[in-house]
Formats: C-alpha cells, structure tokens, sequence
C-alpha cells in the first residue's frame, strides 16, 4: 500500500471520518481574502487573527520543512433538529459542537496517535495542529478534497453536511493532493437569509462582528443593543446558518459517544443558569468548549435570552444578578429586568443607580430610561 493509503486506513481505523491530502501551499487567494478580512475588520476583536496572519495564510511560513498536509475531518452530527431549542423561551440553545465534550482533546489525541503511527512508519517529521494555531483550517480542508466553503464561510461536506470538525497534520513527506473539492452551493442562499443579526454583508462574506457565534463565545464585552433582540435564546454559539444547509440531508449522528449531547446541555432551564456562581459553572461545564468563556460572559448571555423570553416569571432571576461582581453580568440584569418588568425596574433602578460606579452599567439605566421615553412620546429631538 502506498504512504497514502497506509495514512487513509490508520485515520479511519482511528475513528477520523474524512480524509484528504493536500500540498503545504494555500495560494495567493486564500491569503489575499484573509488580507481584506482583517483590512475590513470583520475579526473584530479576535486579534490572534491578525497578530499571526503571515503564518495563517501560508503553511510554510508556520513551518517551513512542510511538504503536505493531511486533513482530518471527525463528524459530530446529532441526531435531534439543532433549532428547536430556539422555540422554548424558558429554556437556552447552545450550539450542537458545545453540547458534548470538548471536541479539542478528542481530536488531538487521535491526531497524536495517527503522528506517531507516520513518524514510526515512515521516519518523517511532521506537526499537528488543532484549531488552536495560526491554521486556514477550511480552505486546506477544501484543497483536500473533504469539502467547501459555503457562502456562510463554513465547511459544507458532500457525506456530512456542516457538522465536521477539522484536525491537521503538517508533514515533510511528499504525499500526492487529492482533487480539490468544487463548490455546490449553486444559487441557494438559505444560510444567508437565516442569519438572525444580518452578519453577511455578502456571500462567503463573514463580519463576525454581528455573528452570534461570536458575540456569544470570543466577544469579551458588553454586546451592543442592536444585536440583542436578535439574539433570542442562543446563549453559546448559533447554528442556525449551519442548520438550514440543504447538504444536510446527506448527515449522519455522530459516532464518537464524547460528542454525543449531554442532557443538560440540549436546551438547559435559563433561571438555573443565571443562578451560577463561578464554582457552580466550572463544576457545570467541566470537559466542555463552554468553560473556556468564563461565567461573566456566558451569564452575560442568559440574561440577554432572560431578557427576550417575554416570560415574567423570569424577571426574578434577572433581579437576582443585579448585585453580581460583574459589570457585564449587572447590565444585563438591568436590561432584562426592564423588559420584563418595568414596575420592579423602576423601584430597582431608584435603589441601586445612586451606588453604581461602573459607567456601562450606569448607561443601562439610562438607556432603559430614554427608551422608556421615546416609547411614550415625551422625546423631542
């Protein structure tokens, strides 16, 4: 069997679903798109895009012994719809790769056992990588043949729709490329359409300033009002560009039981999660790509959904964050108290307002004041 064919059995017998070669060569395209991403600023405060972005378009400049890359892809369908959660408004929706186990140590320690299987068999050196380095993960895995970059930028496989994590391993063999995956989306724009904060400003276009996926997980601040209504009850990532995806009629459930979603994160109760404390929340989600946000922020997201359930029975949990240690946590609370009960709100905002220090919280009470204002008529511009 050749290099490649022994690599291809090793992957699968490992647990990998998908496949591919490609040279350690992006392209002048794949630079040149990233170039203008970040020119754009749509990496909006993701600055490890940019700080390493000379690496990121060109796998030798991250490695220069490079000669291939393999490209692993290890699928994490479900079985359920990953929109329905989206219609229970006492309850969050978290996106379907964070409902299981961190799929990072999942991955690596396959992609470590397949590197020892061709450092031993084939004496190369080699590097793996798993989402973590400066990596174009999903154009390498379009060049290798294991699928394409859809219009919402994902990766859309022909065998597994958009549910696939990728893995890679740098190598200084000279493996012989698959052909590169061509694009089916055709005129389907069903990914775009969806978008609850309107974050593609065009096809294969993403502005991750407005994706949920975003705001939720890397943004570290207060999330602007624009994007909060929107937001419904999405609380950790959204799927809902992934979900719609036509491809994914050709999707399967995942065979990995780590990926599989655990219960309690499948559509959690929001008032039990505005109760976490720190403790509470690293106990919570131990194991899970949901720990690395941190409390405040992921908190920060229950109340948004709090705040857009339109259920009262709710405004008691948003009251009860109104004294956190966060700023970002209390804005929140302030914001759903008000939309939810604004007689509580008021009789709050009295009590507290003259004791806060921190001026984003202090914006909230204002703003909630001038749109209370503007709603009844007593706002003259």
């Amino acid at each position: 069997m050749t290099q490649r064919g022994d690599i291809r059995e090793r992957a699968l017998a490992l647990g990998f679903d998908a496949v591919g070669f490609a040279a350690a060569d992006l392209g002048g395209h794949a630079r040149d798109h990233l170039a203008q991403y970040l020119a754009l600023g749509y990496h909006g405060d993701m600055g490890w895009l940019d700080s390493r972005a000379a690496e990121r378009g060109a796998p030798k400049e991250l490695w220069p012994e490079a000669r291939s890359v393999v490209v692993l892809g290890l699928n994490y369908g479900s079985a359920g719809d990953p929109l329905a959660p989206l219609s229970r408004r006492d309850r969050g929706t978290i996106s379907v790769y964070a409902q299981g186990r961190d799929y990072h140590h999942l991955v690596k320690k396959k992609l470590k056992a397949l590197a020892r299987f061709m450092s031993e068999r084939f004496g190369c050196a080699l590097k793996v990588f798993v989402d973590t380095a400066p990596v174009m993960e999903k154009p390498l895995a379009q060049l290798a043949g294991l699928g394409w970059q859809g219009k919402h930028t994902n990766l859309v496989s022909r065998e597994f729709g958009s549910w696939l994590f990728l893995g890679e391993i740098y190598t200084d063999l000279e493996l012989a490329p698959d052909p590169e995956e061509a694009d089916f989306c055709g005129s389907c724009q069903r990914c775009l359409e969806v978008c609850p904060t309107k974050a593609f400003p065009a096809p294969y276009r993403l502005d991750a300033r407005r994706c949920i996926s975003y705001l939720t997980i890397e943004h570290k601040g207060h999330i602007a009002p624009e994007f909060r209504q929107a937001m419904g009850n999405r609380i950790y990532g959204c799927d809902d560009c992934l979900a719609v995806c036509p491809w994914n009629k050709f999707a399967r459930l995942t065979g990995e039981a780590e990926l599989l979603p655990r219960a309690e994160l499948t559509a959690p109760r929001l008032a039990d999660l505005a109760a976490l404390d720190d403790g509470a929340f690293r106990r919570l989600f131990a194991g899970s790509p949901i720990k690395r946000t941190g409390r405040d922020r992921f908190v920060r997201n229950v109340l948004i959904a709090i705040g857009n359930s339109g259920l009262p029975e709710l405004a008691t949990a948003a009251r009860s964050r109104l004294d956190d240690p966060s700023p970002l946590v209390r804005a929140m609370a302030i914001w759903a108290l008000a939309r939810l009960d604004l007689d509580s709100f008021e009789r709050e905002r009295t009590k507290r307002r003259p004791k806060e220090t921190d001026l984003a919280v202090l914006e909230e009470w204002a703003a909630v004041q001038f749109s209370s204002a503007v709603s009844s008529g007593g706002s003259q511009m």
